[in-house]
Order: C-alpha cells, then sequence, then structure tokens
C-alpha cells in the first residue's frame, strides 16, 4: 500500500541511484585527499573525476556473479575509468562506503521529514489559532471533567510535534558521522586525514572512534525518534477518531464529494485516514525495536544488522513522510463542529462545575470533607436522574445555607475556565 503512495523526493532519496551516487562521492573524495597525500598522481585523479560513472543494471549484473554489493559497484566504476581505477578504493573496507553513505541517506531522508513536521506543526498552529475559545468539554478517563477549549487541544499537539522537531535534529546530529578507517577501525591502510576529508566534502563529522563499522545507538536513535513521531501521529489520530464518533461528533475527517464509507451502508462517514495513520505507527515501533537489536554485533562486526537495516530504515522514513503527509491534510480540512462540542459540555446537566461549588463550599468555612460530600450527592443525582444539577443544589438547604442562591448562580459560566487561556497562548507568542 505504502509504495503505492510514495511521494516523489523519499522515493528519490531511497533510489538506488542515488545511493550508488554517494558510494560514488565517497570513493572520489577519498582519491582526492589520497592525491594530496600523493599516493595517487594527479593524472590519476583527473582521469577517476572525469570518467567516474555507473550502471544501476549493470552493477547488478555484476553482484549475480560477484555476491557482493560494494565489489560489483567499483567493478562497474572501474569499466568506466579504465587503469586510474587500480587507485579507487583504495586503503578502504566495504563498510567505510556503506556506512557513511548511509549517515548522508537518513539525514537526507531526516531533514525531509523536518520540513513535513514543520507543515504539519503550522497546520496545527493555525487551527490553535482558529480555535482559542472554541469551548468543549476536557474529558479524563473518557468521562467529561471539566471545559477547555478546542484550541488548547491543538496547542497541545502544536508543542509535542515542536518537541519531535527537536527529537529529530538530535537524532539527525546523531548519525550525522563518517568513518573511513579501514577494516577493523585502526587507520592500518588509511590515513585518517582522508576520513577528514571525506567527512568534510559530505556534511558528516569523523567518528572519534569506530570498528569496521558506525555504531549503531547512532541508528537506533534515530529509528528510536521516527517511532516515537509516529505514536505522536497515532495519538493525535486517536483523539480525532475518538471526536468523531457519532455519538460526540466534535470533529470530522473531511469527506469529499463521490467518496463512499461502507460497501454495505451508504450512510457511513469513517476516520478512515485518522485510522491508516494510527495502525502505521506500530510499523514504526517495531522496526524501532530491530534497531536497537542491531546495536549488539559480534566483535568488530557482523553483518546482522545489515539485511535488516536495509528494510526498516528506508521503509520507516518512507512510512513516516506518508504518515505526516495523510495526517497534515486531514488536519488541513479538519471539520470542527462547536454547536456540538457545547451540546456535549451540557449534556451531563452542569456536572462541569462541581469543583467550583466545591471550593466554594470550602471557602465558605466547610471542611473539604463534608463540601464533597454535599456535592457529590447532588452530582449521583444528576447522574442517576438527569436532574439539573445547578437546580438540585439550589433546591438543596444545607447548600444553600452556606452559599446564596446569587453566588451559586454565579459559579455555572463557562467564561471562568477560559480566564488563562491567553496566558497559555501568550508562551507560544500567540
Amino acid at each position: 500500500m505504502i509504495e503505492r503512495y510514495t511521494l516523489p523526493e523519499m522515493k528519490r532519496i531511497w533510489s538506488e541511484e542515488n545511493k550508488f551516487r554517494k558510494w560514488l562521492d565517497i570513493e572520489i573524495y577519498a582519491c582526492e585527499a589520497l592525491a594530496e597525500l600523493g599516493l595517487v598522481p594527479p593524472e590519476a585523479l583527473a582521469a577517476i573525476k572525469e570518467k567516474a560513472g555507473f550502471d544501476v543494471q549493470r552493477i547488478a549484473e555484476i553482484e549475480k556473479v560477484t555476491d557482493h554489493d560494494v565489489i560489483a559497484f567499483t567493478t562497474c566504476v572501474a569499466e568506466y575509468v579504465g587503469d586510474a581505477a587500480k587507485y579507487i578504493h583504495m586503503g578502504l573496507t566495504s563498510s567505510d562506503v556503506l556506512d557513511t553513505a548511509l549517515a548522508v541517506l537518513m539525514r537526507e531522508a531526516g531533514f525531509h521529514l523536518l520540513g513535513r513536521l514543520k507543515e504539519l506543526r503550522g497546520v496545527l498552529l493555525e487551527k490553535a489559532r482558529e480555535h482559542r475559545s472554541t469551548i468543549m468539554v476536557g474529558r479524563t478517563h473518557g468521562i467529561h471533567a471539566e471545559p477547555t477549549t478546542f484550541g488548547l487541544k491543538m496547542l497541545l499537539w502544536v508543542a509535542e510535534t515542536g518537541r519531535n522537531i527537536g527529537r529529530l535534529e538530535r537524532a539527525l546530529t546523531a548519525v550525522g558521522v563518517g568513518k573511513i578507517s579501514g577494516a577493523v577501525g585502526t587507520y592500518a591502510e588509511i590515513d585518517p586525514r582522508v576520513e577528514e576529508h571525506v567527512c568534510n566534502r559530505l556534511g558528516l563529522v569523523p567518528a572519534l572512534v569506530s570498528t569496521q563499522v558506525l555504531q549503531r545507538d547512532r541508528h537506533a536513535e534515530y529509528m528510536t525518534a521516527l517511532a516515537i513521531i509516529a505514536g505522536s501521529l497515532e495519538k493525535f489520530a486517536t483523539e480525532i477518531r475518538n471526536l468523531q464518533r457519532t455519538e460526540i461528533r466534535e470533529v470530522e475527517e473531511f469527506f469529499k464529494k463521490g467518496q463512499k464509507g461502507s460497501s454495505a451502508m451508504p450512510h457511513k462517514r469513517n476516520p478512515i485516514t485518522a485510522e491508516r495513520v494510527a495502525g502505521l505507527a506500530r510499523v514504526l515501533r517495531g522496526n524501532a525495536t530491530a534497531a536497537l537489536e542491531n546495536m549488539a554485533l559480534w566483535h568488530e562486526r557482523d553483518i546482522t544488522h545489515s539485511s535488516v537495516e536495509r528494510v526498516i530504515i528506508p521503509d520507516s522514513t518512507i512510512t513516516l513522510d506518508y504518515m505526516l503527509a495523510k495526517f497534515t491534510g486531514v488536519m488541513a480540512g479538519l471539520l470542527v463542529y462547536p454547536e456540538n462540542m457545547r451540546r456535549n459540555i451540557e449534556r451531563t446537566g452542569g456536572l462541569v462545575f462541581s469543583q467550583r461549588v466545591l471550593l466554594a463550599l470550602v471557602e465558605k468555612g466547610l471542611s473539604r470533607e463534608r463540601a464533597y460530600e454535599l456535592v457529590q450527592r447532588n452530582a449521583m443525582r444528576t447522574w442517576q436522574t438527569g436532574e439539573s444539577f445547578r437546580e438540585l443544589l439550589l433546591a438543596d438547604t444545607e447548600v444553600t445555607a452556606e452559599i446564596s442562591r446569587e453566588e451559586l448562580q454565579a459559579l455555572f459560566s463557562y467564561d471562568f475556565f477560559l480566564r488563562h487561556v491567553d496566558k497559555i497562548y501568550r508562551r507560544f507568542g500567540l
């Protein structure tokens, strides 16, 4: 399913063409550094830079024989370069190329995802502005608690998306490391200055120390960051799904003309995109677990991580790209029903004001326990009979003995719950 919707930029990043282009860049940059050290003749470097190329199909043909992707690649490049190709890959091991190139690709994908996150944050911020004072009930345990605003719910998501932006930026720093240090990381056959040159050209930082591979805690951090972002999207999508339930219907995914919700029931308008986003988050959590398991390799290197990463890293970035694109679309087109929010908040007959009454009684001098008892007995009657909570309190002489009818009436105001909303918004510069 995801392949059908793979968006052009992420598809380009993980293409064979782009991967081999990064490999070739690394090989050429290494030759540049070796030439500066006097190990590659200037005319050979010139020939390499002029002629070096590759053909994806030809590499695949060679790999069928060699059963080794990097050897197939260097063999193909040599067919383009000729005699000067003997200087290509000199002193390098395969993982020098593979791990350094993977770092570049992960950063390309990650920076693209950062753009997606910032786009989502912008859409959420606009919803927060629009619904700053749109009153709705806040729910705890799925039960009505006290009033809040839909704008505050959106602002909460803005803040979390901001944290995810920071999380991904830190992960990009963690994976933004290269290594050109040879078979077990000792630089026995390659000068450390080659690594410095290659990494500088690629915008990477040389690893302080490596084995034959870069250590996989870096990749695990990156993959865990993607999983956390997916978890946030699942959280947001789950809220949309709950608020779209028929009994609530405070928001709804946009339902375009011609769209069908069910093959059997023509009335259905289902939150299908939010459900899809919520489901795909499970894939990214599973992939993050695999990345954590990749950390423990035998000695200086084995390849148990390699086959896993060829699946989980491209798939996770592609999937998250899709999730972000689709959920941003959901939020941009979200249908919001303030009148249903107001209708729902009133369904419990004023019970959302119970804490206000409780505290007012305490301020009058009652113990908290006695005040709680008076309020709760009226609240429970409202739950059981559907009678107005305010009218029950007004009829309760033990309550009105402490609070005048006018004071009691004044407690039932939604404005009270909005009095600090502007302060919260100011924290966001709004």
